[in-house]
């Protein structure tokens, strides 16, 4: 502002009603500049606006903001405590406060709002808040470079492993095709309400989630760093199943796959291949044992009838278990790195670092490939899946409903479940990725696409697994439902057994695993993402050094994942996986939920949102306020209780954990509800000592003076949004001050230094008192 062009002209035109003086036009700021009394404190400035606005500031303590009134009475100036600011337009706004106490002197005269009851007082102000001029030299936070950037990374992260390795089965458990309908009504009523709430929350504020919070809700700024803890924890292990993928990778790159028969260096007695036993069979012999025996030395010691009743592993489960894994016997046995996944580790660590060192400008271009090319596999691998035998057995299996399902507790219960954890909010993820977007962007429209993605997704890859699932419950003689699994040991297992039978086996065993790292990447990019940015948030001179801030990042996640290449590992990515982003994620749902429609309005959040889309009906409005204030949270509460009702103590297999491992698994997990707390009570603590309890709790829950809409710094202010904003505590500002709306044209003003000046500020006391 200083550094301006100014005009020393006169002020000429300037009309002594209110009308024009609620209309003060950046025009005539520049050219009477000089009429005007401002505040400069380094780091930022304010412009004015045309169009009034009400705002509120905190009174008592930190919160006093006095407005001085020079003896001529006609130019208000501000002055601000430590750690205080304050905004006013006139004397007579300023002194237009609930329960205040205002005090008029003589030369120089004082008006002091202060003495408020619930710490608020109301005042009118022509200024909108814009970035610090010093500021202005930090280096800019980025934004993707084209639309599709955000929508196919936003795609990414939303469509990960769960939908291929653990919907079809919660699918074939559930009712077939009848699990359709619970997992849709969920999506509606869970899944994309938070989905669309923190892409536009993130989207407003243009911030990560710790900053957001800190300017949203000074008393549950601990929100934000719970859904970086989650994040952090999370991707230390999620990437350890990105090693696992390229180590498969590389086991395929070659003429035969190398879990195709018992290989003595890896399997045990029980290994069973059936490759091989159909071999020993076409020669009327019998396989036990890893060994194939003619029928004369079978019927001689018995073993046809112990070979029926023998332990029978497929060599592709002995292969995971004993030469990529090494599993120890349990949790207690850590034994030692397993330098092989050490060092696919390392190669997955790099890959995401060489992806994310330039943030969402590198990111955003290798999503074209990483949420896109499995949708290539996924169709590769349907069209082959469907010809094979046994196919259609599958894929009716996968799609027979049953109807009497859907009255099962339980089916909802995994419904809402898998389409909770399957969006993944409140981990931080959405709020990242959207607040790189611009203000202006339909993150309306980009919710529902990815929603409705999510869910054709799915069902596609159920699809899919099932066909394969079919065709390898035909080649081993069983039931459908024999072979089925999810998770680790569908990718892992079920689907390596079934490519030994294909032709070309490695051919479409590097498809599927680079599938499944493709997928894994996409996830891992964002949950990186979130924490960098977090970083940089609060520290944003370091974003001239991003890419020693992500490497940094990397190191750390390597350093932290190498616990899971121990052979315990397992034991500790299954711990990991059911408590880390358990109960702590849904109670900050709950609370995010709960903060936004009740305690800042759901209206109030619908105008922001609108401000940034469009205008919309009513009816519009109408639906997402009752899903946002009641059936969201409530569905969010089914969730958890139905999580607290079907509660197990964490298992792998067979092996059950010890009851310390529980333990840690619990603390682990309720960690970022115990930040979310602890932070809370260090808010109050700080909190101005003159206000009651309570009356901290109403401080702390209003936004900040900071928190507004990103990138706009003329927005035009309007009472509703903006009727009870905290002030306390905003620095670095310059005070744009405007004469009172009662008081003549400035030289009127100005040439009554004695006479006028002081008449006219009686009348805007009196005026003030009366309103």
């Amino acid at each position: 502002m200083n550094k301006r062009s100014k005009s020393k002209a006169k002020m000429k035109g300037l009309k002594s009603n209110k009308e024009s003086s609620t209309k003060l036009d950046v025009n005539l700021w520049e050219q009477n500049e000089d009429r005007f009394t401002t505040i400069d404190m380094p780091g930022s400035r304010a412009l004015c606006k045309k169009g009034a606005a009400e705002v509120g500031i905190e009174g008592g303590g930190r919160g006093t903001a006095p407005v001085m009134v020079p003896a001529g009475g006609a130019l208000p100036r501000v002055v601000c405590p430590s750690n205080a600011s304050a905004l006013a337009k006139d004397v007579v706004s300023t002194a237009k406060a609930s329960k205040a106490a205002t005090q008029m002197s003589t030369t120089p005269t004082a008006l002091s709002i202060s003495g408020c009851a619930s710490g608020t007082a109301l005042v009118t102000i022509d200024v909108a808040l814009v970035e610090a001029s010093d500021a202005e030299s930090e280096p800019e936070r980025g934004n993707w470079s084209g639309r599709f950037d955000f929508l196919l990374s936003l795609l990414g992260y939303s469509v990960g492993l769960g939908n291929v390795w653990r919907f079809p089965y919660l699918c074939y458990n559930n009712g077939g095709g009848a699990f359709l309908i619970p997992f849709t009504i969920m999506l509606v009523i869970a899944g994309l309400p938070l989905m669309f709430m923190e892409l536009s929350f993130g989207q407003y504020a243009a911030l990560g989630p710790v900053a957001v919070y800190r300017r949203f809700c000074p008393l549950f700024r601990g929100l934000g760093t719970g859904m970086i803890l989650v994040s952090a924890i999370v991707m230390l292990y999620y990437n350890l199943i990105i090693a696992w993928t390229i180590f498969y990778m590389f086991a395929s790159l070659g003429t035969t796959l190398p879990w195709q028969n018992c290989e003595p260096e890896w399997s045990t007695k029980h290994c069973f291949s059936y490759v091989q036993a159909d071999q020993c069979e076409a020669t009327n012999g019998t396989y036990y044992l890893r060994t194939c025996y003619n029928s004369t030395v079978a019927d001689e010691n018995n073993i046809t009838a112990l070979a029926l009743h023998a332990l029978k592993r497929p060599p592709a489960e002995e292969y995971f278990n004993n030469f990529v894994l090494g599993l120890s016997s349990g949790i207690e046995e850590t034994g030692s790195i397993k330098t092989s996944l050490a060092a696919c580790l390392f190669m997955a660590w790099v890959i995401v670092f060489l992806c994310l060192c330039k943030g969402v400008q590198s990111s955003g271009k290798v999503v074209y490939f990483t949420a896109l090319f499995p949708y290539v596999v996924l169709v590769i691998l349907f069209v082959r899946g469907v010809t094979l035998p046994g196919a259609s057995t599958g894929i009716l299996f996968y799609l027979t409903p049953d109807w009497k399902q859907l009255a099962n507790a339980q089916v909802w219960g995994d419904a809402a479940v898998q389409i909770f954890f399957a969006l993944s909010p409140s981990w931080g993820g959405l709020i990242t990725l959207s607040s790189y977007n611009k203000f202006s962007n339909n993150c309306y429209k980009d919710s529902m696409i990815v929603a409705f993605c999510n869910i054709a997704t799915s069902f596609f890859a159920g699809l899919v697994i099932f066909s394969i699932i079919g065709f390898l419950a035909h080649e081993l003689d069983v039931d459908v439902g024999k072979v089925v699994d999810q998770g680790a040991g569908l990718a892992f297992i079920v689907y390596p057994e079934v490519v030994t039978r294909l032709p070309i086996s490695p051919v479409w065993s590097v498809l599927f695993f680079v599938m499944l790292l493709t997928l894994g990447l996409d996830s891992q990019f964002a949950l990186m993402e979130t924490v960098t940015t977090a970083i940089l948030d609060k520290f944003p001179n370091l974003r001239h050094s991003k890419i020693w801030v992500v490497l940094s990042v990397a190191i750390f996640g390597y350093i932290g994942g190498l616990g899971f290449t121990t052979n315990s590992g397992m034991y500790w990515l299954q711990l990991m996986d059911k408590y880390a982003a358990n109960w702590s994620v849904l109670l900050i749902a709950i609370s995010e939920c709960i903060l936004i429609s009740w305690v800042y309005g759901s209206q109030r959040f619908l105008n922001d949102i609108q401000g940034m889309i469009g205008k919309r009906s009513w009816l519009w409005n109408t639906f997402w306020g009752i899903m946002w204030r009641y059936i969201t949270p409530a569905t969010l509460l089914f969730i958890l209780f139905f999580n607290w009702v079907e509660y197990k103590p964490a298992k792998y297999g067979h092996y059950v954990y010890p009851l310390w491992a529980d333990t840690v698994g619990w603390i682990i997990g309720l960690l970022p509800v115990l930040i979310v707390f602890l932070v809370g009570f260090q808010q109050i603590w700080k909190a101005p000592k003159q206000l009651s309890f309570l009356e901290r709790i109403k401080f702390l829950l209003r936004p900040t003076a900071e928190w507004g809409p990103a990138g706009r710094p003329c927005v035009n202010l309007h009472a509703e949004r903006y009727q009870t904003q905290n002030y306390d505590g905003l620095t670095n500002t310059q005070i744009l001050i405007h004469a009172s709306s009662d008081l003549p044209a400035f030289e009127d003003a100005e040439s009554n230094d004695n006479g006028s000046g002081n008449n006219t500020q009686n009348r805007c006391c009196d005026e003030a008192m009366q309103l």
